[in-house]
């Protein structure tokens, strides 16, 4: 549930103007089948409790296997994890779900996100599943899936599997429910598991492979916080292999210590780290490594729309951005927007999530775009939002350019912005608020038409969203409060 609403005054005449359910322009405007497990990024939760549960993991690894089981060839499974505890716990479930389904399972442990899709690909499997909860605590986990050509799964794939799973009716197309638990194959048709040992090594080759080859990290000093998660083997041998000298933190993961003020979340201490070492860059994934926040030579932080606006212009200026579009969403800051139109490019906006954007970017054959957060994806190399193929595509900028990043940032100028989040304890439709409705009629008047307000549900956490963007970072403080104050009396 979004609601948005841009001024006219702070748009930029090229974006396209947001429908009512917050999708980019060309959006259905009809309502959304309500989704009771799926979020924007697959289903999460506390795990053990409902819905991140043994039992539950083991139903959707049931109802994935039951959806690709096509044709009469061996079907193959792969799964990966971050660091958690609990991934123990769930990868062992959703491999006996698929397993008792006659489909095989390939494991391949602690590795990023976009690896286990890449993986998935590049081994011709069915699907792929990650265990996962991204940039949230360790207490969380989550379940994400991956089709056999590497893109995560549409919403209505993921309905599907809810109706299997739930059991609730749906519109006959995903062949009910009781053929889905009847099916018990027996003998010598039930799945078998095995691990992928070089799971790691295979996509830290297909990593630097993506790096320019008339370019190396001889002489230049990175810093790299892997936020003792999935990627704390691959990021520090991929920047190492290619020449740099790496001041690697946060890559000994214990269980319970993934993004514990460390990583994408929390990049303060990498951005003291670069300073301390005197490095060219700092890079801070998240927890299951497709997303990123870097730092310049000075410690400044960098985020996902400042990295989108330096390398969108280069790609420009190269002639290889198609049709000189990036694809972003509603939360990216309207100076995203002007940098492109500086050098004749424009920004393609859709609701938050990178699978949106993904989506978006393949409906309209466009080939770069991302996520103020720092999920950035190149569509000609990978499939979904790559930390590391976006730290190395915004060195390859640096190298090839000869100036600092620091210099380089200046090109995007953002508009004063605020974000806040309150922790919610249920999820009312948002136009049902009255309270909150006037707030935002209020703060909407006072920006008089110079401002943008965005209020929004996450689709991975239970809290609301607010953001507010205008021209005087105080007023607009103040705006933002004033909004969070009756969420937090509706909802808190």
């Amino acid at each position: 549930m979004t609601i948005s609403r841009e001024s006219p005054k702070l748009a930029d005449k090229a974006a396209p103007r947001l429908q009512p359910n917050g999708r980019g322009e060309g959006a259905p405007a009809t309502p959304a089948p309500v989704r009771r497990l799926f979020g924007t990024d697959g289903v999460r939760g506390v795990a053990n409790i409902h819905p991140m549960t043994a039992e539950m993991a083991l139903q959707l690894g049931r109802a994935l296997a039951y959806l690709v089981r096509n044709g009469t060839h061996r079907h193959r499974i792969v799964i990966g994890k971050d660091t958690r505890l609990s991934g123990y716990l769930l990868e062992q479930a959703i491999a006996s779900g698929i397993c008792s389904m006659g489909v095989d399972v390939m494991l391949c442990g602690p590795l990023p996100t976009p690896g286990i899709a890449f993986i998935t690909e590049s081994m011709r499997a069915d699907a792929g599943v990650v265990i996962s909860a991204s940039h949230n605590p360790y207490q969380d986990n989550g379940i994400k899936f991956f089709s056999r050509e590497g893109f995560k799964l549409p919403d209505e794939m993921e309905l599907r599997i809810e109706r299997l799973v739930l059991g609730t009716p749906g519109d006959g197309s995903d062949g009910g429910t009781e053929d889905f638990h009847a099916l018990r194959p027996t003998a010598n048709r039930i799945g078998k598991a095995r691990r992928i040992n070089d799971a790691v090594g295979r996509y830290v080759v297909f990593l630097k492979s993506l790096f320019p080859r008339d370019l190396t990290l001889d002489g230049m000093t990175v810093v790299v916080d892997c936020a003792h998660g999935a990627a704390y083997k691959v990021a520090p041998a991929v920047f190492e292999e290619l020449g740099a000298r790496v001041v690697c933190l946060n890559a000994r993961p214990d269980g319970k210590n993934i993004n514990d003020g460390c990583g994408a979340v929390h990049p303060e201490a990498m951005a003291k780290a670069v300073q301390k070492n005197g490095a060219q860059l700092g890079i801070a994934l998240d927890g299951d490594a497709d997303r990123v926040i870097v730092a310049d030579e000075k410690g400044h932080i960098v985020d996902g729309d400042a990295i989108m606006a330096i390398v969108g212009r280069d790609l420009i200026r190269r002639r290889v951005l198609a049709k000189k579009t990036l694809v972003a969403t509603v939360m990216s800051n309207i100076g995203l927007e002007r940098a492109l139109r500086d050098v004749g490019g424009r920004v393609v906006r859709t609701q938050v999530g990178d699978r949106y954007v993904v989506e978006e970017m393949r409906r309209s054959g466009y080939n770069f775009g991302g996520e103020q957060s720092g999920h950035l994806i190149f569509l000609d190399h990978v499939t979904t939002g790559d930390g590391v193929c976006a730290a190395l595509n915004l060195l390859a900028v640096l190298l090839h350019d000869g100036k600092p990043v620091s210099e380089m940032a200046r090109c995007f100028e953002p508009v004063p912005q605020v974000q806040l989040n309150i922790t919610v304890k249920e999820r009312r439709p948002l136009e049902g608020l009255a309270d909150v409705q006037k707030a935002i009629a209020a703060v909407e008047k006072a920006l008089d038409g110079d401002g943008r307000v965005l209020v929004r549900y996450s689709g991975t956490e239970n809290k609301a969203r607010v953001l507010v963007e205008g021209p005087e970072a105080k007023k607009i403080a103040a705006h933002a409060d004033r909004i969070a104050e009756e969420l937090k009396k509706a909802l808190g």
